[in-house]
């Protein structure tokens, strides 16, 4: 009781972890054998500990990422052409770091999304931002920003976060407000942001997707350069274990 006055005090100024470890060490029978230091010591921890947490937590919520996905849990045994060691390597958050992008390519079901999310998943462990958004969705909301004013608003956000995952990119010919917009995207991120971009569609053709040479030219060398490259072959994972047809998406590990 005689440390509640503290505790309050501590939770006035918002030191949660630190209240938290006070009232841990008032039921620690073994305390007392600590010194003042050692115990001051645990006290600064605990409340370095909950920053931590805290921002981890407001950093996975704002990803919105499409899956519940990590590292530790992807699957090797399925053959779809997944090098374990380059997994290994990308799980260092490295390229985040060197502000390299990563490109996923592979059939329906290989595990595409699964792969971004968990690699982002980890960089956002590792202390970066990052977000998840479809393409269709990013168009979508790209043209809203254009005709309700907020379009440079939207473009500073997406180039303050470390990893930008588009899905399903170039499943379909840009529009030509598409393929601007989306250099204006890569043009803000290029060599200061990570981008992951996951599709169906092989490299080499994305630039027939993308349409207008020029363009496309501009947007592949702000992409490309400096890339690590995922490309997946395989049936679908999901068609494997069910016998089904895999749905839409590519949820699979």
């Amino acid at each position: 009781m005689l440390m509640q006055p503290t505790i309050e005090k501590l939770h006035s100024m918002k030191l949660f972890g630190m209240a938290e470890g006070i009232r841990r060490q008032t039921e620690d029978p073994e305390i007392s054998r600590l010194s003042f230091e050692e115990r001051l010591a645990l006290l600064v921890d605990h409340q370095w500990d909950w920053r931590q947490n805290k921002a981890l937590v407001r950093r996975l919520k704002t990803a919105r990422f499409k899956l519940d996905a990590s590292v530790e849990d992807i699957d090797y045994r399925h053959p779809r052409r997944l090098d374990r060691q380059l997994i290994r390597s990308l799980s260092g958050s490295d390229w985040v770091r060197l502000h390299h992008n990563l490109l996923i390519t592979g059939p329906c079901g290989v595990g595409k999304s699964y792969i971004a999310c968990a690699l982002a998943h980890k960089a956002v462990r590792d202390g970066f931002t990052a977000s998840y958004i479809r393409a269709p969705r990013l168009f979508r909301d790209l043209a809203v920003a254009r005709a309700d004013g907020s379009f440079g608003k939207m473009l500073d956000r997406f180039a303050r976060i470390d990893v930008l995952i588009v899905d399903d990119w170039a499943m379909a010919p840009l529009a030509d407000s598409e393929r601007r917009d989306f250099l204006e995207i890569c043009d803000d991120r290029y060599s200061i942001r990570s981008t992951v971009l996951t599709s169906q569609v092989p490299i080499s053709h994305w630039h027939d997707q993308i349409g207008d040479p020029t363009l496309a030219d501009s947007i592949l060398d702000r992409l490309v350069h400096n890339a690590h490259r995922i490309e997946l072959a395989g049936a679908s994972i999901r068609k494997s274990k069910n016998g089904k047809p895999a749905p839409d998406g590519d949820d699979t590990k």
